[in-house]
């Protein structure tokens, strides 16, 4: 959708490709990089300004060949030109516009370039004639400029160190606290990203440690930044979902576009949060976000699209927000009541309008308004349902209907964790069509595909193999259905053999990779979890499930090849941190098998239980190592095991809790 929104432009536009590259050496010009995705704000407004524009596309065809990139198919791509980013100017974002010489190596790069002069920043027509002056009258500077670029985004990190410990991931907590916002929740200061990553991490200290000051401090931390963000602007209260980040630190109003890649993860946060916490308003939260993606952003073939945007008719956030004058006439007499709850005013929040968000107190305010709670539940309602309507009546945004593999793999591990948790079909109906989809339309019995179209797209990247195999790997712990076990292994295997690095983690791309500069490797999270994160949980899923000593071996071997990273800033490697931990506390095997598993299954999925990992089997013949053995009586049967080594066995659900609080307390 992203190149297909750039298709009528007067740039003369090439998809990353040999091509490209060879016309650039035959005209001896540069090539003009411009990498985004569909659903960018920053990314339309350049557009609109400079590649609508026919003067400036004169120029870029002239002086360029010029290469278009979505981001979100090709992240390989994206990775190695941001590095080149940060690496001259210091910071990153989109749109991304990175000058190459033929042999794809970056000489100059920056984001987004205005149509005129801002300040000091320059115009997108003077870089343009400052980087083609430079290839023309400076050609040995920039080439050497260019070298030295690539040699400097070539290296993957400090190299590998100790793996932390336990006492090491409790002073990343500190490290993590000391940029938390005691007031709004949230980490840094704005623009306030929700980091599902860090929540992570949170959420599983505060599970796996009871009773620590780091299992204290997670948990408010974790507590204070779930309520914030949902009671903010950054939460779509009439539809659900998240908003991609908040402009200020207050999460009150957002940059508009939803993407699955946080919505799915933040889903599964609030859902175990509220097992944790006994908070109802975050399971509120997950079944809302949940309903969203099985609705609004689904496709009709099984899996989920990949995001909305920002826009609607090019003006940011209009399909969300309301003008008081809008409210009075949709409201009428529930006007008062409704600014009450959602913060509405005359002047508004966000350029004269409302963005809604929910602050106060329900009971305060059905006191002020001398109503039962309710009453005001109800008028809550009726004020939800009007506002809806109206809303079903503008034109929405656009959707970014990409279906890609590693966000898929989120939301069905989402999916088939709350089918477990809340009891609801529909859940796991969704957690299987999205399984499906995966298996049929994108090859994960072939040869995983990172993106999905009305055709395959490029092949996978590390990160789609590992999360699609956690997200099989959950769906069978849910059903028992030993097919989603075999693709899980399939997918681990392919991510162990053509991905690895033989110093310890795993690259981005395949071994045999063509037509890039260098092999980047993931170390960092930002804003899903890293390459190296997923393929380590990944890893210790499939060594759970099946005793794969050399499993772990690896595993332990790509925590240390990014525990430089991790440690140095916990708040890019808490998705790491979390599994790892999980790891150190001590997984726990769970073989459960019978011809009615449900009451001992119940029992799995009553709390958060991140160290436990479940097979389910009827007595027959099995796949799954963690079943062999394991003989089909009359009653149903519960092995609690660490390391492929058991306990004796229960036919009980209270003894199962049992040994399970025991595991855990020890």
């Amino acid at each position: 959708p992203y190149l297909r929104q750039h298709a009528d432009n007067p740039v003369d536009w090439y998809e990353w490709s040999d091509e490209a590259f060879d016309l650039a050496a035959e005209r001896d010009v540069p090539v003009l990089l411009s990498v985004g995705y569909a659903t960018c704000h920053w990314c339309h407004v350049m557009a609109h300004e400079s590649f609508e524009d026919e003067a400036t596309a004169r120029v870029m065809n002239n002086h360029f060949v010029n290469v278009k990139v979505d981001r979100e198919e090709r992240p390989d791509i994206d990775r190695i030109y941001m590095d080149a980013v940060t690496a001259v100017s210091g910071r990153g974002g989109w749109p991304m516009t990175v000058f190459l010489t033929p042999e794809a190596e970056p000489m100059y790069a920056g984001t987004y370039y205005p149509k005129t002069r801002m300040g000091n920043h320059p115009s997108f027509l003077e870089v343009l004639a400052a980087v083609s002056d430079a290839w023309e009258n400076n050609r040995a500077g920039v080439v050497d400029q260019a070298a030295r670029i690539t040699e400097a985004i070539s290296t993957t990190g400090p190299g590998p160190q100790a793996a932390p410990s336990i006492p090491d991931i409790d002073r990343a907590i500190d490290s993590i606290a000391t940029t938390f916002d005691p007031v709004n929740g949230g980490f840094g200061r704005a623009p306030k990203f929700p980091q599902a990553p860090t929540l992570e991490l949170l959420l599983r200290m505060a599970a796996l440690r009871p009773d620590t000051p780091a299992a204290s401090e997670s948990l408010r931390m974790l507590t204070h930044t779930l309520e914030s963000m949902a009671e903010g602007g950054i939460y779509d209260h009439l539809m659900g979902g998240f908003a991609r980040y908040s402009v200020d630190s207050e999460w009150l109003i957002p940059h508009f576009e939803k993407m699955l890649y946080d919505n799915a993860l933040l889903a599964r946060v609030y859902l175990r949060a509220w097992q944790l916490s006994g908070n109802d308003r975050f399971r509120t939260v997950a079944i809302e976000v949940l309903d969203y993606l099985d609705g609004p952003l689904a496709d009709p073939e099984g899996g989920i699209h990949s995001g909305d945007d920002a826009d609607s008719e090019g003006v940011e956030g209009k399909f969300a927000v309301w003008s008081w004058s809008e409210l009075d006439r949709i409201l009428g007499d529930d006007l008062a009541i409704a600014s009450a709850i959602y913060g509405a005013t005359d002047a508004g929040n966000f350029e004269g309008s409302n963005n809604l968000h929910r602050k106060r107190d329900l009971a305060a305010i059905a006191a002020e308004f001398q109503l039962e709670e309710s009453e005001l539940t109800s008028a809550r309602a009726r004020i939800d349902a009007r506002l809806r309507e109206e809303r079903s009546k503008r034109i929405p945004p656009f959707r970014d209907d990409k279906i890609v593999a590693a966000w898929n793999g989120y939301a069905l591990r989402a999916f088939a964790e709350a089918s477990a948790i809340l009891g609801e079909q529909r859940y796991l109906d969704r957690a299987v069509s999205i399984a499906e989809f995966l298996v049929r339309e994108a090859g994960a019995d072939a040869g995983l595909v990172r993106s999905w179209r009305g055709r395959p797209g490029h092949g996978a990247f590390a990160e789609d193999y590992a999360s699609v195999a956690i997200g099989l790997y959950t769906l069978y712990s849910v059903t028992g259905d030993e097919r989603w076990f075999a693709v899980a292994e399939h997918l681990v295997s392919e991510l162990r053999s053509a991905f690895s690095d033989e110093t310890g983690g795993f690259f981005a791309t395949r071994a045999d990779a063509a037509g890039l500069i260098t092999r980047p490797k993931n170390l960092q999270d930002n804003p899903t979890p890293s390459d190296n994160a997923l393929a380590l949980e990944a890893l210790l899923l499939h060594a759970a499930f099946t005793g794969d000593l050399a499993a772990i071996e690896e595993a332990g071997a790509t925590m240390r090849s990014i525990a430089a990273a991790s440690m140095s800033h916990p708040t890019f490697g808490g998705y790491a941190l979390a599994v790892w931990l999980t790891h150190l506390v001590g997984i726990k095997e769970v073989a459960i098998v019978g011809h009615d598993t449900a009451a001992m299954q119940d029992v799995i999925w009553s709390a958060f239980r991140p160290a436990v990992v479940t097979a389910i089997g009827d007595g027959q013949p099995s796949s799954v190592p963690l079943l062999e053995h394991r003989p089909l009586t009359a009653e149903t049967h519960a092995y609690v095991c660490e390391g492929l080594v058991c306990d004796l066995p229960t036919v009980s659900p209270t003894d199962l809790a049992h040994q399970l609080e025991a595991a855990a307390d020890g």
